[in-house]
């Protein structure tokens, strides 16, 4: 079962930032509102970069092992 984000995709939907970091959709939502993780829209949707995922999940690596 693959836990991380699509490799393949230029950006992610909601719901694959959900499924890599299991959170619900409200937690992933309070995490783009408070600029925590960076995201974009295009049109009424929602995307992540893998990039800004990827950075969002080091820097709560580094911030924890501190």
């Amino acid at each position: 079962m693959r836990t991380g984000p699509p490799t393949t995709h230029v950006a992610l939907t909601v719901p694959e930032v959900m499924t890599a970091l299991r959170l619900s959709r409200s937690k992933v939502y309070d995490l783009i509102r408070t600029h925590q993780l960076p995201s974009f829209t295009v049109g009424r949707a929602r995307r992540v970069s893998p990039d800004s995922l990827r950075t969002f999940i080091q820097e709560q690596i580094e911030e924890n092992a501190a």
